[in-house]
């Protein structure tokens, strides 16, 4: 899909109430630049075309495989303090949290880019007070700045709004959307995209990467794997109204 074109379907279309906006954002993983590059879209966006309420929701994976996680927390923390975000938890954000937690444990994040993480704080293996992976854990947790921790800490799992549902991975099918666990909200891949049935809202995710956006008559999947591709995508949705911007279109365009 063009960025700020429009997404067209046959069905009938999901709604969000009247008077709100949200641009759903995709992965990051740790592309600073195409996030401020995103910002600034959405800014140009919102000035051309002026909302009550302008809602972020930001489906997770902020860190891990690009070069600058550290500055994508500090671009969200600064962001929030100017525009209504909530920013929902990826599987890379929970491993990092889980090598916060369990320092024995941090081997599991950096076979999954950690080491990129690691580095944007200014880290490397060779870290800590001894040769072990739990002293690099302990390491890290020196590192990281209490704001970014408490940004860690307050991830949401999920957010709901209208017929609309956000995760960063999807749903279980069969399971109401309000009693997911976990782990599916942020790992599953095919029991959830194999699935042609109704979730009960409309599922939109990051987690699994497409070319372009990939919409489905359940489920709006917005991971355009921007730190391979350069392209970093945010899902615009006004009342049954879809859109696209995104960082690889040179301009603007209007719906």
């Amino acid at each position: 899909m063009r960025s700020g074109s429009k997404l067209r379907s046959h069905q009938r279309q999901p709604r969000l109430p009247d008077g709100l906006r949200i641009y759903a954002i995709g992965d990051v993983h740790g592309r600073a630049d195409l996030l401020e590059r995103l910002f600034g879209l959405i800014d140009a966006d919102l000035a051309r075309r002026p909302t009550p309420r302008a809602l972020h929701v930001m489906l997770g994976d902020y860190v891990d495989r690009g070069p600058a996680s550290r500055a994508v927390i500090d671009a969200i923390l600064a962001r929030a303090k100017c525009r209504e975000l909530v920013a929902l938890k990826g599987n890379h954000d929970a491993l990092l949290l889980q090598a916060l937690d369990e320092p024995t444990s941090i081997g599991d994040w950096l076979l999954m880019h950690g080491v990129e993480t690691l580095a944007s704080y200014g880290l490397t293996s060779a870290d800590g007070a001894g040769s072990k992976l739990s002293d690099l854990g302990r390491a890290f947790a020196a590192a990281l700045p209490a704001e970014h921790l408490e940004f860690f800490r307050g991830l949401k799992l999920s957010f709901s709004c209208g017929d609309f549902f956000f995760a960063h991975a999807g749903v279980r099918p069969g399971i109401d959307l309000d009693r997911q666990s976990e782990k599916d909200l942020l790992w599953i891949r095919q029991d959830f995209l194999r699935h042609d049935g109704d979730f009960g809202k409309v599922i939109v995710h990051g987690h699994t990467p497409v070319r372009d956006v990939e919409r489905r008559r359940n489920r709006i999947g917005i991971d355009t794997a921007a730190y391979a591709t350069g392209k970093l995508t945010a899902l615009v949705i006004e009342g049954n109204d879809l859109r696209l911007i995104d960082t690889a279109t040179a301009a603007l365009r209007a719906a």
